[in-house]
């Protein structure tokens, strides 16, 4: 069964997911283009095209096993990126033609947390047994990312750290090895300029593109900072105490970004490390290339590191490349090595009339059996550990596929920074991070100020 995964489902505009994605666009619709309800069915919006949801089918007919009382229809809502999407669930609910469940990833968690989405804490403590298995199975910073305000709005069923691609070829003829998973920006810096050394002609040693996810963000996080203010919400314990008796309060009712922080030093020092290797040519121009470029590229040998997630195994599988061609390894570390995630899950929304039953769904999604039907090949990262395994990535995973899932493990992971106010948030990110790392380092200081107030407008809307 084919799966459009949340970092599939971002493929155009950020270059992640399969190879048949990266790159994709879909036609802007308008509002008269939004499917509305036809039936009593339990209906389920999906980011994609009336393919991605016809993909799913077999999903609905194993729940049907388990529930033939409950008719299920799935919703394609096509869009350009999440934002998009988002967009027109809210067009559609104002419309009174609400969908019952979406799938939501951390892009819009807190947005539909504050706007649209119902708690789904009467849900777990009255299936608290049912669903033991999943927290059992699940790491409890991806369930952190979806509470908001003390509350859990989403049980997340998949998840992508930003981790680190590697060219074998590239690595080869550097005369570079494998790094120590503790491996430093400066061991990061060092590498890549033996790569650009051995490289030739066009050849890139690191690529990034400009977004949220896998952008700067990462190396702000590995240096212990962020370009939004970071708190945590009190509460959760209901949850916690439950689920994960041996947290000793390390976790919260969920994180809370309120402000701009793009005036501290360390998100200055950041962005000229970035704004450097664009300038020495180590590092890709943040307004160069596309997804669809990126797997031709880096298959092709011209790009020697890239962030991305287990989304990518796939997409590189399907371009041609064998576990031989490339590996993976953890971002290098600064002050921290905190890694940075997204991840995504369904959302029952408030205004639905079906809330057991779009529960129910919810339930079976999260399921073992619900999760191998969705995820039977290495296209993301599964949030169950136990689906992790050799099963899912041989003949097509790197030699270190373990990253994927010990990265939460081994380091501190945070969500991807987004607010209700994602959107315009984002905007003001992108916006500016392309003038700042492609100018000179004396117009940084400027750049940031500008980015420290397109912040501060955006999250006071």
């Amino acid at each position: 069964m084919t799966q459009l995964t949340r970092r599939g489902l971002l493929a155009g505009a950020a270059g992640v997911g399969t190879a048949a994605l990266l790159g994709g666009q879909w036609p802007r619709l308008t509002g008269g283009d939004i499917p509305g309800r036809r039936d009593d069915s339990l209906q389920i919006a999906i980011l994609g095209t009336n393919q991605d949801a016809a993909a799913r089918q077999s999903l609905v007919e194993a729940f049907n096993v388990h529930h033939p009382d409950i008719p299920v229809r799935l919703q394609a809502v096509q869009g350009t990126d999440w934002a998009d999407f988002f967009a027109k669930i809210l067009t559609m609910v104002a419309a009174g033609t609400s969908p019952d469940v979406c799938v939501v990833a951390t892009e819009g968690a807190q947005l539909f947390a504050e706007r649209l989405a119902e708690p789904l804490d009467r849900f777990v403590r009255r299936d608290a047994e049912e669903v033991q298995d999943y927290f059992d199975d699940v790491h409890p910073s991806l369930i952190e990312a979806f509470m908001y305000k003390g509350s859990l709005y989403q049980m997340p069923i998949d998840f992508n750290a930003a981790n680190m691609y590697l060219s074998t070829e590239a690595m080869q003829r550097a005369g570079v090895s494998y790094p120590p998973e503790t491996w430093t920006h400066e061991d990061f810096l060092d590498m890549a300029r033996q790569m650009r050394q051995a490289g030739g002609r066009g050849f890139v040693p690191f690529y990034w593109t400009n977004r949220l996810w896998g952008g700067i963000v990462p190396w702000l996080y590995v240096n212990d900072t962020s370009f939004l203010t970071e708190e945590k919400a009190p509460g959760g314990d209901w949850l916690w105490d439950r689920f994960y008796p041996d947290h000793q309060g390390a976790y919260s009712g969920g994180y809370l970004w309120e402000g701009s922080n793009a005036s501290d030093p360390r998100v200055a020092e950041s962005f000229e490390f970035v704004r450097a290797l664009v300038e020495e040519g180590l590092g890709t121009s943040p307004a160069q290339g596309g997804g669809n470029e990126l797997v031709g590229q880096f298959s092709g040998g011209s790009i020697g590191m890239t962030p991305a997630g287990g989304f990518w195994v796939e997409g590189l599988n399907a371009a041609g490349l064998t576990p031989e061609d490339y590996d993976v390894t953890y971002f290098p570390a600064w002050r921290s090595q905190r890694h940075q995630f997204g991840a995504s899950g369904y959302a029952v929304l408030r205004t639905s009339q079906r809330q057991d039953e779009a529960w129910e769904w919810v339930k079976f999604c999260t399921s073992l059996e619900g999760m191998q039907l969705a995820f039977p090949a290495p296209s993301t990262t599964p949030t169950r550990r136990s689906m992790c395994n050799e099963d899912l990535y041989t003949g097509k995973g790197p030699a270190h596929w373990k990253v994927f899932y010990d990265t939460l493990d081994r380091f501190p992971c945070v969500p991807i920074p987004a607010p209700p106010q994602q959107a315009a948030v984002e905007t003001a990110l992108i916006k500016n991070v392309l003038g700042a790392v492609t100018g000179s380092a004396a117009a940084l200081p400027a750049a940031l100020e500008r980015l420290d107030a397109d912040l501060s407008r955006a999250l006071e809307a």
